[in-house]
């Protein structure tokens, strides 16, 4: 385990199936300092949210998994996590490009490409947050992805530049604890609407589909649980959406 300059530790892998599982596996097993760090050039089963999958080239890309102990969130507010981390990575990757925003719930977007994706893990005691660990899979160095997926894209397309893992990682910790800080200073107001000021299809209608169909709606707020509140165009009617339950068209 390595000791980087700020206190924090680091583990670095070759290859694991999962750096979400590798570190709640060691987190069974010995007590971990919060930020401690576990990092893989591979991921043999790398996932996302509900079941999603994560596809990287070895070595290309930045993988990790990050532990905290936010025992100050209620656990019905667990989604502020999501929004820390997701702006982290916003103004991590504003350094390099313009035009990162945020899809709901915790996509990071360059215009209409993914970037990046979160997978967040709460193990709850109650109503307490007991611990989280934060998995994040940033594309920065891939060039060339499988058809199948969508949408993707690197930092490097972007701005023809390879780029350092190592630079990025430690960017993007100190902006997410820097967010981390602000919470703990009382300034959950502030992160909820920088959220909001920085999501995907910010502002205007859209077209959207849910179980009954597709229809054109703005978004209207997000839920201190996650949901996302949507205004119809034709009715103005608030819909109130849990993930997966929406889709972006």
């Amino acid at each position: 385990m390595e000791q980087l300059s700020n206190g924090r530790q680091i583990i670095r892998l070759e290859e694991t199936e999962s750096t979400n599982s590798y570190l709640r596996d060691l987190l069974k097993s010995q007590h971990l300092e919060e930020g401690s760090v576990v990092v893989a050039d591979f991921q043999t089963a790398g996932r996302g949210q509900v079941g999603n999958s994560w596809y990287s080239d070895k070595g290309d890309n930045l993988l990790f998994s990050l532990l905290i102990y936010p025992t100050g969130i209620p656990a019905n507010e667990q989604f502020i996590i999501s929004r820390m981390v997701s702006l982290a990575i916003k103004n991590t990757l504003d350094q390099f490009a313009d035009d990162i925003r945020i899809k709901w719930p915790n996509d990071i977007y360059w215009k209409e490409k993914k970037i990046a994706g979160i997978l967040i893990e709460n193990s709850l005691q109650g109503k307490i947050i007991e611990n989280s660990i934060i998995g994040i899979g940033l594309n920065l160095n891939q060039q060339i992805f499988p058809v199948e997926l969508p949408n993707p894209v690197s930092l490097r397309q972007i701005t023809a530049t390879e780029q350092d893992k190592n630079y990025i990682l430690d960017l993007l910790l100190k902006e997410f604890f820097l967010l981390y800080r602000s919470l703990q200073q009382g300034e959950k107001q502030v992160i909820e609407d920088e959220y909001m000021l920085d999501l995907y299809r910010a502002n205007g209608y859209y077209w959207y589909e849910d179980a009954n169909g597709r229809f054109q709606a703005e978004i209207d707020n997000v839920l201190p649980s996650g949901h996302l509140v949507l205004r119809t165009l034709d009715t103005n009617e608030e819909r109130i959406y849990a993930f997966k339950e929406v889709q972006f068209i």
